[in-house]
């Protein structure tokens, strides 16, 4: 059983189980030769062969306000997929990312386990991504060590972690996905024949990563939109455009007056070109790393969820890439700071001192260098099977 609540999870999942597939072909006979795999999560698991209760990707929210407004909602939700678990009894019970639901459902099912110990139902419960326990609420990894039997981390920093805090914890660094995703000799050509213009020849190109969800766009595309205006009035050359995962967004950006070039997906073709970014805070920061673009990031919130975040957030970036390098490689603004005014005049220096993107860029390689080989899901795998001798 698999449960994936966000479109990159639902990515990652998918992945997982053709590993899976590919794993239990090649494997001996102590295992099924036609695996079973069922839960919630989006269409790229329901291409993998995931038979999906329901496609949880679109509830996806985030921040303690969108939650309480949904919070019936995800409710339902979590109880339907608890008593699916509990009727088809899976061996294994593997929670992709999405944290603040994952973790909650692995507890659940062990909580069940406990109280009927006749049922004879005893399932492995791994999660793949650790949640940020490391940035936020430190005592979650005590309930991880508890009720979990793996975890699976993408950055390498957090097993050392996990065995400082929780040492019983099996805690397994795989590698970070994108590694072997976008390892494409013809994705890597375009990429250099796109930064090998001349800015003579081709004009600065900027590109907008306002988010996955409504509430982000809602947030986000007002000071972004307004900050190009603003570059473009100190560079008319400047050309910006928009990269949005899914076609159901495409609406409410134009509705906010996004009246630029939009393009649904395939966004490592599109960092591939941009010589600058603004970006979210999030897992995408980290693929404008993987690219070598440089990036002003942001996140805007409702107040509510700021003023909890801000008491419990313990590191001093939101900005994955600068907390792998420990110092602020990518210019980060966060609520308040995240104004047009900052958001152009940031993107401006970068654009306009070519010493400094090409320092950020070699951070950057760095950073990349560090998160392992390709083949992340293929050892997520192995490591899911080695819970079963």
């Amino acid at each position: 059983m698999l449960i994936a609540g966000e479109a990159s999870g639902d990515l990652l999942a998918a992945e997982l189980v053709s590993a899976l597939r590919a794993q239990f072909a090649a494997s001996d006979s102590r295992l099924p030769a036609t695996p079973e795999f069922f839960g919630a999560g989006g269409e790229k698991m329901a291409a993998a062969g995931v038979e999906l209760a329901f496609d949880l990707t679109q509830h996806s929210v985030i921040g303690i306000t969108d939650v309480l407004k949904n919070l019936l909602k995800f409710r339902r939700l979590f109880h339907e997929l608890l008593a699916l678990a509990i009727e088809r009894k899976p061996d294994v019970v593997i929670g992709v990312d999405y944290g603040g639901f994952n973790l909650r459902f692995g507890q659940a099912v062990k909580k069940y386990v406990r109280e009927n110990p006749f049922s004879k139902w005893n399932p492995k419960i791994v999660q793949f991504v650790s949640p940020q326990v490391w940035a936020s609420r430190p005592g979650r990894a005590d309930k991880l060590a508890r009720d979990y039997d793996l975890l699976l981390s993408i950055f390498p920093f957090e097993q050392a972690w996990y065995a400082r805090r929780v040492p019983q914890l099996r805690v397994e660094f795989v590698g970070h996905p994108m590694i072997g995703r976008f390892a494409n000799d013809d994705l890597h050509f375009a990429s250099g024949l796109a930064r090998g213009a001349s800015s003579a020849n081709r004009p600065p190109q900027i590109l907008l990563l306002p988010g996955s969800r409504k509430s982000e766009l809602q947030r986000h595309l007002p000071p972004m939109l307004t900050a190009v205006k603003m570059i473009q009035e100190k560079m008319p050359a400047a050309k910006a455009k928009m990269v949005l995962p899914n076609p159901a967004l495409l609406q409410l950006a134009k509705s906010l007056g996004a009246n630029l070039e939009i393009q649904i997906g395939e966004l490592p073709w599109a960092l591939a070109e941009a010589d600058v970014a603004i970006s979210k805070t999030g897992t995408v920061t980290m693929e404008c790393a993987f690219f070598g673009v440089p990036t002003v990031t942001l996140y805007k919130t409702s107040w509510l969820t700021y003023q909890i975040a801000r008491r419990v957030v313990t590191v001093k970036s939101l900005t994955m890439p600068n907390l792998l390098a420990g110092e602020m490689v990518y210019p980060e603004f966060i609520q308040s700071d995240a104004t047009p005014e900052n958001l152009s005049r940031a993107a401006l220096e970068l654009l306009q001192d070519e010493s400094r993107r090409t320092k950020i860029k070699s951070q950057l390689a760095k950073i990349i260098g560090s998160l392992g080989e390709p083949g992340a899901a293929a050892r997520a795998a192995n490591a899911v099977l080695s819970l079963f001798p």
